[in-house]
Parts: C-alpha cells; structure tokens; sequence
C-alpha cells in the first residue's frame, strides 16, 4: 500500500501533465489557427469617453457637447476612443450529465478544451478572464484577471474541480454573473443543455434570463453534445438512467420504431433551441464530442466579424 503522500505526489503530476498538455494543445491553436480571428471578432465593440475638444470642420454634429458648449460660448464636441480591454467571462456547465462520452471524450472534456482555447486566446489579446463553474447552483468562481498564471489556474479549475452538486440551473448561473459584473463583458456559456426540467414554461423563465444577460452584456452560447444523444444505435433492452437525477426507464432499442421516435425527439429538440436562440439574436454555437471543432469556431468569428461590419 502507498503512502498517502505518495498517492497525492502522483495526483499533483497527472493533474500538471494533464494541463500542461491542454495549456500546448489551445496554445498551438491560438497561435497558428485563430490569431486574428478573436480580435476581429471582439475587440474595439465599445467606445469610451476621452475628453472634449473644440469642434472642427468635418466632425460629426451628434458629438457636440452643447453643456460645454453653452457653457463656453463655441462648439465643442466628444471625442472617444476604441475600448482596449475586453473582459471575458467563460461560464461552464460542471453538472453530472458533463461527465458522459460515448467514445474517448467526455462532453466536459471538450468544454475544458474550447474553455481553455478562449482563456488563452483572452490572455493573448491582454483581456481579463474569469471563470464561473455552475451546476444547480454556482459552484465556483475566478474573478477576471489577467496574466499566464491565471489562465493556468482557470484551466486546472475547469478540468479537475469537483462539483458537489449533479443537476443543471443555467438561470441561477446567469443571475450570478449578472451580479459579479459591474461592466459589460462577453460572456461565454457554455453547457450541454440536459436540463432538469425541460418544460415550456420551465424554457420560457430561462429564455427571460438570457434575455437580460444578453440586453446587459455580449452573449455567446455553445451547446455541448454526443453523438448517441441525436442517434442511438441498436443495441437491445436498455436500462436507461438519467446521471442528474437518478430517474431510471427501459428503452427498447432493438426496436426500429423506438430509434426513429428518439432520432426525431433530438431533432426536434435541437430545432426548438436553435429557433430560440435565433430570435433573440443570440449566437449558438453547436459542438459534439469527438468531433473537430475548429472549423465551427472560425466560422463563429468569421460571422460575427460579417455582421459588425454591417452595422
């Protein structure tokens, strides 16, 4: 038998392998792949004040001071510049239904590598990141900061923290974030929306919350999924848990008509969070398990770079 010490000598390794070897993978594509990319896409959405000047052929009539201006007796106007600092805030869904994989990676796995990928995307363009770990309730939280200590510390906590807690409340996360920040941020959620109680009036409360989050700050949403959650294979009679809450059904997978109507349930499902996130104006950005992600998330920044320019 090891000695305890031993035991937690091992743990500290795996856990620094471990990040080290997500801080090399998002570093390589941050680097080669997305340089450019996030600061066409986030940078400079705001203006803030600098000072006021005294008005020239050719400035805009709208950024005239007129308090100053009749104060002083000539026209003086605003003049702003391009906001440098960006805060980003990653909001990661850590209930229990993360911890499923199908194959090799877990949906908390890839919610790990595209959290961290952002963190150092943030960290590159002298952004602050912080960091807000939610299951039914928040779980735990990172002030944003900036500098490669803290980013390594947000990745560390996004793949080893423990939750204490198995279901999902994605609005008591928004309410909290909404609390903690006290200027506008991007924040990015993200969560595989396997959600306790998916009614409508029950998605009508959340779609409020995001609502307000989005009126207040710059969402943007990805939605985390496996394979076998869209497409069951055939497979016989199956026990089936929910990880959450413990609720147990037999599902008959041997069954042709029992594979349809579960295909058309994912479909309808995902259809349904697509149409609303639509509407709102919300980005939804749909990534799966095992599958490559890097091609989504460009063309993510590619549109969002496409629409500022129209605006």
């Amino acid at each position: 038998m090891k000695p305890a010490h031993d035991e937690t000598a091992e743990k500290t390794r795996a856990i620094l392998q471990k990040v080290r070897q997500i801080e090399i993978r998002t570093n390589r594509l941050v680097n080669d792949t997305l340089a450019g990319e996030y600061h066409s896409a986030f940078k400079g959405q705001g203006m803030n004040f600098d000072e006021v000047r005294e008005y020239h052929t050719g400035d805009e009539v709208r950024n005239i001071d007129w308090n100053v201006t009749a104060r002083i007796g000539k026209p003086f106007v605003k003049k702003f510049v391009e906001e440098r600092e960006t805060t980003i805030l990653l909001m990661i869904d850590v209930s229990a239904s993360g911890f499923y994989g199908s194959g090799e990676q877990t949906k908390r796995d890839l919610a790990a590598e595209v959290g961290s990928m952002f963190a150092y995307s943030a960290i590159r363009n002298k952004d602050k990141v912080g960091l807000v770990l939610f299951s039914d309730r928040v779980e735990h939280f990172l002030p944003p900061q900036k500098g490669n200590n803290h980013v390594l510390r947000v990745i560390r906590d996004i793949l080893f923290f423990e939750p204490k807690h198995k279901r999902t409340s994605i609005s008591a996360a928004l309410d909290y974030a909404n609390q903690v920040l006290h200027r506008k941020a991007i924040i990015l959620l993200i969560s595989d929306f396997c959600l306790n109680d998916p009614s409508d009036a029950a998605m009508g409360r959340l779609m409020t919350k995001l609502d307000l989050t989005h009126h207040k700050h710059d969402l943007v949403v990805f939605s985390i999924g496996d394979p076998i959650e869209r497409s069951m294979l055939p497979s016989g009679l199956l026990m089936v848990e929910d990880i959450e809450t413990g609720e147990q059904i037999l599902l008959d997978a041997r069954s042709p008509s029992t594979l349809e109507r579960y295909r058309e349930l994912a479909i309808r499902e995902n259809e349904q969070r697509r149409s609303l996130f639509r509407k709102r104006g919300i980005d939804l950005i749909e990534l799966e398990t095992g599958r490559p992600y890097i091609k989504d998330i460009i063309r993510f920044f590619k549109n969002r770079e496409r629409r500022r320019r129209k605006i």
